[in-house]
């Protein structure tokens, strides 16, 4: 959630960021209205508790003291009734503030759309074939290694059966992410993909991003979309002793989104399910430790893809493409040969305090007050997405898969 007050305090300044995250005109003139009605409401608040405060003084020695008390009556009653309208107003500004993004940092890109992402530098580069590559859905048909069908049948679209050494290969991965990461001195943590309201609301996912949900009918419980939403959610409504940040975590697990609005998009193949597994990281920071964490957050996941051999690049991604609760995002994009491009494969966050404004976690400063701390999150790596990079990267002629040195210990 966003401050309030720096958005009050230069309303136009910030309104030129939100609306470059392509945040709707129509709900940002309907908080500059809700603002300029509850400034007024205040004012008038304020005037009537002065007259309060002042005549209450005066009350002793006043020789018209019935007359002042009927007075002082008449204007406790209307400060009780005008506190009553600032504080609905109150209400429904934060009521409204729960749909604003995140302000993007300085210098994040304006851009509209994914197409003006700001690529930072490529690492590796793409493998050259003596023969046409082909996609994964593809090379799966003669391996028999993804079940289209059989997940359809169980399921719905959208879901697919892993089976042979593509089972195996998720396995590996997922040990081997793990592993690298609690390496780079992230904490394994292991926590429900079952998670209430209160907590996806924490991490910004409710109430935006509801149709993207699946929630357990007749209960407040919704499937996570990502670990970042109960990982971030560990502290939640706590204060933090400043030596113990910042704490870093990596956690495995499922993942389950709707994917409303992607309707056509990557059809064929597991580039996009309802139901996939990614390696989360998860950091929380004092301020002044985001900046440099994000880039640690950044160096772990992109050195996890170079040593599988894969070739990725890094992209800033522009303002009209950046998160909702996101101040900062880098992307990194793997090679797909069978595909001939790049596709993501990792998203790292700053998302400064926003999250831990509406999940309320403070830390102690030096000072002993009481500040939000700084949250950031990011995949290392989306498990099926990798896969699907080992299989077309690491294809031969004839069809069959080599498996990464890495990995061939968890085989």
């Amino acid at each position: 959630m966003i401050d309030l007050k720096l958005l009050q305090n230069d309303f136009d300044k910030f309104a030129k960021k939100l609306e470059a995250k392509k945040l709707d005109s129509a709900l940002l003139a309907k908080v500059k209205d809700l603002f300029i009605k509850l400034k007024e409401q205040r004012v008038l608040l304020e005037d009537l508790q002065a007259f309060q405060n002042k005549f209450s003084k005066e009350l002793a020695s006043a020789q018209n003291k019935d007359e002042l008390k009927q007075k002082l009556s008449a204007n406790k009653e209307k400060i009780a009734s005008q506190a009553k309208i600032v504080d609905e107003l109150e209400k429904e500004l934060e009521e409204l503030s729960h749909s604003i993004p995140n302000l993007p940092d300085d210098d994040v890109p304006v851009g509209e759309d994914e197409n003006e992402n700001l690529e930072l530098k490529k690492v590796l580069e793409p493998r050259v074939f003596d023969f046409n590559p082909k996609e994964h859905f593809e090379l799966s048909e003669n391996l028999d290694w993804l079940d289209f069908v059989r997940g359809v049948k169980i399921a719905q679209s959208r879901f697919c059966v892993m089976k042979k050494d593509a089972a195996l290969l998720n396995r590996a991965l997922i040990n081997y992410m793990i592993d690298f990461n609690r390496s780079r001195g992230f904490e394994l943590v292991n926590v429900p993909y079952l998670v209430s309201s209160k907590t996806m609301f924490g991490t910004g996912q409710l109430p935006k991003f509801k149709d993207d949900m699946y929630k357990v009918e007749n209960e407040d419980l919704y499937l996570i979309s990502t670990s970042e939403i109960p990982v971030t959610n560990l502290y939640a409504d706590e204060i933090l002793m400043p030596e113990l940040l910042p704490i870093k975590m990596t956690c495995y697990s499922a993942c389950f989104r709707q994917e409303a609005g992607s309707a056509g998009r990557d059809t064929r193949g597991i580039i996009r399910q309802h139901q996939f597994e990614k390696v989360e990281l998860v950091s929380i920071t004092k301020p002044e430790q985001s900046e440099a964490v994000l880039e640690e957050m950044v160096a772990c996941a992109s050195d996890l893809l170079t040593s599988l051999g894969l070739a990725h690049r890094h992209l800033m991604l522009c303002t009209g493409d950046l998160g909702f609760s996101a101040a900062k995002t880098i992307d990194l994009e793997v090679w797909l040969p069978g595909q001939n491009k790049y596709r993501e494969i990792s998203s790292v966050s700053n998302c400064r305090d926003f999250q831990a404004r509406r999940a309320k976690i403070r830390y102690k400063d030096e000072d002993g007050k009481n500040k939000l701390v700084h949250t950031l999150n990011g995949s290392s790596l989306a498990v099926g997405r990798t896969l699907v990079a080992i299989m077309e990267n690491y294809q031969e002629k004839d069809g069959s898969i080599s498996i990464p040195d890495v990995l061939r210990k968890y085989f």
